[in-house]
Order: structure tokens, then C-alpha cells, then sequence
């Protein structure tokens, strides 16, 4: 197996990972309240998934 022959110096690994970004949430629109979700997942405020609602009654209050 090939070994590097120097160390990688230190401005150059840091070049490598000055694209290693955090990336914000992905994020939908509930289509009963418009209120923002995680894609494929049941709203939080509403309980609402495709087409039916998965939250309780006595949940909402």
C-alpha cells in the first residue's frame, strides 16, 4: 500500500475541510396548517400525514 512520503501540512488539510459546512434542517410546509415540518414526517402542532391525523385529542392540549 502507498504511504505518503511528507505530512500533510496543516494550511492544507485545513483547505480540504474549509468545505466541510453545516447544512440548516430541511424543512416543508404542512399542507392542513402550514406550519414548518421535517419532510416525511407527521406535523408536530397538527398530527397531520398524508391525509389522515396521527395526534390524539387529549395530546393538544
Amino acid at each position: 500500500m502507498a504511504l505518503p512520503k511528507r505530512k500533510t501540512s496543516r494550511s492544507k488539510s485545513r483547505k480540504r475541510r474549509a468545505n466541510y459546512k453545516i447544512s440548516p434542517p430541511a424543512l416543508s410546509l404542512c399542507p392542513n396548517c402550514n406550519e414548518l415540518k421535517p419532510p416525511h414526517r407527521a406535523c408536530p402542532s397538527c398530527g397531520y400525514y398524508k391525509g389522515r391525523t396521527f395526534k390524539k385529542q387529549s395530546e393538544e392540549q
